[in-house]
């Protein structure tokens, strides 16, 4: 049994920042899912999800980006995934998501793109 995904959430200058703190599975997928359609009542300008502690995204955790994108793309709201690790990138790289999804190296970078 998996532990529950804690997720920080954070605002910088008018961007949402959600930094899920443990990787993104079946299990912990639906509380992602929420926290994003939280983030997103909030009508920020820019939607940042920080990777940068996932070592791992399962399919469910990439339903939920696309998800997250197809959400974001209805409201008018950007989407950055920042700090991606080289194992999430590469997944996103070999699934072409990577063509869909902006990146950022870090989430100061991209709040500020």
């Amino acid at each position: 049994m998996s532990t529950p995904l804690v997720i920080k959430n954070s605002t910088i200058d008018s961007s949402a920042v959600l930094s899920p703190q443990s990787d993104i599975d079946m299990a912990r997928a639906p509380a992602m899912r929420e926290a994003i359609k939280q983030a997103l009542t909030t009508k920020p300008s820019r939607l940042v999800i920080d990777l940068s502690v996932v070592d791992y995204v399962d399919s469910s955790g990439i339903a939920t980006l696309v998800e997250a994108l197809k959400w974001t793309r209805e409201a008018n709201i950007a989407l950055s995934l920042a700090g991606l690790r080289p194992r999430v990138k590469t997944l996103l790289e070999i699934t072409k998501l990577s063509a869909m999804f902006t990146t950022r190296p870090t989430v100061e970078e991209a709040c500020k793109a």
